[in-house]
């Protein structure tokens, strides 16, 4: 099942500091193959590396060799809303977009040689959806499973803003997958949490949500996160400020990321890997 999953290359805006060999570039190590800066024989013991002009060039006349950085690897995380609306079902159910992205990211972290680790959340963090940075081969395929299995109910996403508890002390690369249908003052709060990590904000979205029924009349709506109905009169007013919707809440959350100098990734057809990964290098 591993080899159907798709792949999507990622980087981090950072020098890895971790201990594992990697992909990242860092500024440790001294065996590696991109060169850093030249260094007494007695602090980098490697004789192989000898620089005989910098070592005729050093004032105290010591055998000087040359270091290279090693690349490394960093933790990944998929820090994900399990609330009531992450279950709406239009072209697809959200949580099964939500499945196949971790499928991909635990399958891409696992081929880039870095851990992975996945944490969900409603009202609360979620111990059944909590798994501890691994670098276990396949370790999304039963996160994937579950999450296609799993009927969301909880009312608000609070466990989101305790979720920065069970990250690593170590810069992380966070991607953090929602609607974002709560409060922009909870997303600005949320973002303050997580600040100390590269945290790419990922909105998964449906065109069904931004839609009214046909026709015309009377029609109940219902807030999929809360569970409350509301009694609107379809007319064409209401349509046509309800159309414009999508774009300004598309604006709001976009104005509110770029304050902290993040760029979010909107997914409304669905997951693609392709999509992911030129968001990084596009």
């Amino acid at each position: 099942m591993i080899s159907t999953v798709q792949e999507f290359h990622y980087r981090v805006l950072w020098p890895a500091a971790g201990h594992f060999p990697g992909h990242h570039r860092s500024r440790r190590g001294e065996s590696g193959f991109e060169f850093r800066g030249h260094v007494p024989l007695l602090d980098a013991p490697d004789p192989r590396r000898l620089d005989l002009h910098a070592s005729l060039r050093d004032p105290f006349g010591q055998w000087i060799v040359r270091v290279y950085s090693q690349r490394k690897s960093v933790p990944v995380y998929l820090l994900a809303d399990l609330s009531a609306s992450m279950g709406f079902v239009g072209a697809q159910r959200k949580l099964d977009v939500v499945a196949d992205f971790t499928e991909s990211l635990a399958y891409s972290a696992c081929r880039t040689g870095d851990s992975f680790g996945f944490i969900g959340c409603d009202e609360a963090v979620r111990s059944d959806f909590l798994l501890p940075l691994t670098r276990a081969k396949g370790a999304g395929t039963g996160l994937g499973a579950a999450l296609r299995g799993f009927q969301p109910d909880g009312r608000s996403v609070e466990g989101l803003q305790q979720a920065h508890r069970y990250l690593s002390r170590q810069r992380s690369l966070v991607f953090l997958l929602s609607d974002f249908h709560f409060p922009l003052s909870q997303t600005e709060s949320l973002q303050a949490t997580l600040s100390r990590h590269q945290v790419i904000p990922v909105v998964i979205w449906d065109a069904a949500e931004f839609s009214l029924p046909s026709g015309s009349g009377i029609a109940y709506l219902t807030d999929p996160e809360t569970g409350q109905r509301r009694l609107i009169w379809l007319r064409k007013t209401v349509r046509k400020k309800w159309s414009g919707q999508r774009r300004q809440r598309q604006t709001k959350l976009e104005e509110l990321f770029r304050g902290h100098h993040l760029k979010p990734l909107f997914l409304t057809h669905g997951f693609s890997a392709d999509a992911i990964t030129a968001h990084f290098f596009s």
